[in-house]
């Protein structure tokens, strides 16, 4: 009896090892796979943003698969994240130091930044009632298609550029540290 015992909870142990390395493993072969952008203050307080990052993969993107509009995730799977241990400005409004989540409202002409109170969701549906902030958001086009969808940080002195570019667009947005 002791050997069969022995026997199922090793044949139990190798089938939950290999459970657990097929779902990590998917999550480093989804298609929209995770990425990260950080700006730094010269003060060593820090802005850090955690992703999905999807592909154009020959699709239309602003306009067809995210409407123009409509409140967007801002990546793809989970919903992007926005983490600043500093007190900061955007578009004049005040967000506290603290842990949010990442909308938009893509338009042609101009985009709205909505930093959300709600944390933890998978992204959809953007949770209504629950804005911090939103500030406007200057588009322009990008010199050449950018395929993987990406959000970076220009760092200058007490603040720093957002950018948000993906297929021929780039949103941008200026963040200052308030001190």
């Amino acid at each position: 009896m002791q050997k069969r015992s022995a026997f199922l909870m090793s044949m139990l142990l190798v089938f939950s090892m290999f459970a657990a390395a097929q779902m990590g493993g998917e999550k480093k072969q989804r298609p929209s796979p995770a990425a990260n952008a950080q700006c730094k203050f010269t003060d060593g307080k820090s802005i850090k943003v955690d992703y999905s990052s999807p592909r154009v993969k020959d699709r239309k993107i602003f306009g067809e698969l995210v409407p123009y509009g409509q409140p967007w995730r801002t990546g793809a799977n989970e919903a992007t994240t926005f983490v600043t241990d500093a007190n900061l400005s955007i578009g004049g409004k005040d967000i506290p130091a603290g842990s949010y989540t990442l909308f938009t409202i893509p338009n042609q002409d101009k985009w709205t930044l909505i930093i959300s109170k709600k944390t933890g969701e998978w992204g959809i549906p953007y949770p209504e009632g629950q804005d911090l902030v939103r500030a406007d958001m200057s588009v322009s086009k990008t010199p050449a298609a950018v395929e993987n969808f990406t959000i970076s940080f220009h760092e200058m002195g007490n603040g720093c550029h957002m950018y948000i570019d993906w297929e021929n667009t780039r949103a941008t947005v200026e963040i200052t540290e308030k001190k």
